[in-house]
């Protein structure tokens, strides 16, 4: 009796971890470049009841009674698929077609981001520079932050496919001239589930993700596609949440109703009465 107890309790705390990450995967819908994240479960200790042994004639018998003791959450995972394109038409809003992330520093640290939506922000020294929406540098392929002088006119500034942020000049003949200013670094993981979560959309490498590779100097990558004027969408699907909601409800309900019984058949076996 115990023993169901404490497992059908081990299932209402699983389902209850499994219905937080499904709420937060449902909030976070809209939120740009989100990936959303699945629950993975494992079993506990199992008990043997009854070793293995033979019957009347001697023949071994294939199984003994192992009776589990639960359930445990074993991991959270992350899911990333690419999500839907969304047309912005802004300048500074980019998406990734392909497995890359963007590198933003932030306190000094690197992050990693599927989230492009990007623009201009004050540079201590004068000028601007590439950001974040949190006011996070953007980094090129060097590693630096992307200054943009502060005369140029935005429209005269354009972003290429590979990254490469381009100054274009009209000349006194009507010709145009193209200085490139910097690229847009883009890395890429050989376990991106493997990254940590640090909030604002930002991840940061870790020895299970590997270290983060540049695709400009990476012959061995496919290369990833930088989408001007578009972002990319969360990849939480709502029906695909809903399901997984009632599921878990379902579980949860299941689970609380074992605790139920296992304290009626408890509360009869004290009632006994010799």
């Amino acid at each position: 009796m115990v023993r169901s107890l404490w497992s059908a309790a081990s299932g209402m705390y699983a389902q209850q971890i499994s219905l937080d990450n499904i709420s937060n995967n449902i909030s976070n819908i809209n939120t740009v470049g989100f990936k959303t994240q699945t629950v993975e479960f494992k079993s506990l200790l199992y008990q043997e009841l009854k070793h293995k042994s033979t019957d009347s004639e001697g023949n071994p018998k294939p199984i003994g009674i192992q009776v589990g003791s639960g359930v445990r959450d074993a991991s959270i995972t992350g899911i990333f698929t690419e999500g839907n394109a969304q047309n912005t038409e802004q300048k500074f809003d980019f998406m990734l077609e392909g497995k890359g992330f963007f590198a933003v520093s932030k306190f000094g640290n690197t992050a990693y981001t599927r989230n492009g939506h990007f623009g201009l922000s004050a540079a201590p020294g004068g000028g601007w520079i590439l950001t974040n929406s949190d006011g996070y540098p953007v980094l090129d392929t060097n590693g630096n932050s992307i200054a943009i002088d502060e005369t140029w006119d935005t429209d005269d500034i354009s972003v290429d496919q590979v990254g490469n942020i381009k100054h274009n000049v009209e000349n006194a003949d009507g010709s145009i001239s193209t200085n490139q200013v910097a690229r847009i670094a883009v890395y890429q993981f050989n376990n991106p589930a493997g990254l940590d979560r640090e909030g604002d959309s930002l991840f940061t490498e870790t020895d299970a993700s590997g270290t983060p590779r540049l695709e400009a100097t990476d012959a061995g990558l496919e290369k990833s596609k930088v989408v001007q004027g578009y972002l990319e969408s969360s990849n939480v699907q709502a029906a695909d949440e809903m399901v997984n909601m009632i599921v878990t409800q379902r579980a949860y309900q299941l689970n609380s109703k074992a605790i139920q019984t296992s304290d009626e058949m408890l509360q009869i076996a004290n009632e006994l009465k010799r």
